[in-house]
């Protein structure tokens, strides 16, 4: 299940980028959107880091995961912390629930993807299968090949 949810993260920080790169084109070409980026010179730079932090994620290097763990808290921890401080002040403002969601969202795949990194180191290591090891690892049983024997690799097509 480890596997499952690694790979589902993963996958999920990858849609969000996606997510995030067309909100940020949007709102550079002046289009109407209720999400809004905070701030569109620090989503651009957020941007490039998000994905040089995803391609060390997926390569399951620790610094990658901390990175983007970083970057998201910062960028978009304070706003969900005033967001839903402001919607339990207000009662129930509807204008800032899909940037609420959105942000909240962020923190949460940024927590999960560092939790991933830290207990799950795994995802791509093969383990051995003890079963099968004491015949694999035993030179007592490798086959050995006469002499005579054809070393050819013939091919059919």
């Amino acid at each position: 299940m480890k596997n499952l949810f690694s790979w589902l993260v993963s996958i999920f920080i990858v849609m969000f980028w996606i997510f995030r790169v067309i909100i940020t084109y949007m709102f550079a070409m002046g289009f109407e959107y209720a999400i809004k980026p905070f701030d569109l010179n620090t989503e651009v730079i957020l941007l490039f880091i998000t994905f040089i932090a995803i391609l060390l994620i997926f390569r399951r290097k620790l610094i990658g995961g901390i990175i983007y763990f970083v970057a998201y808290l910062y960028y978009f921890g304070g706003d969900a912390f005033n967001s839903i401080k402001s919607i339990i002040d207000s009662g129930g403002n509807t204008d800032i629930y899909l940037s609420t969601l959105s942000s909240v969202i962020a923190v949460i795949l940024a927590c999960c993807i560092l939790y991933d990194l830290i207990f799950n180191r795994d995802r791509n290591e093969l383990k051995d299968d003890k079963n099968t090891y004491w015949f694999y690892k035993n030179k007592k049983y490798d086959r050995k090949l006469d002499e005579r024997a054809d070393k050819n690799q013939y091919k059919i097509n």
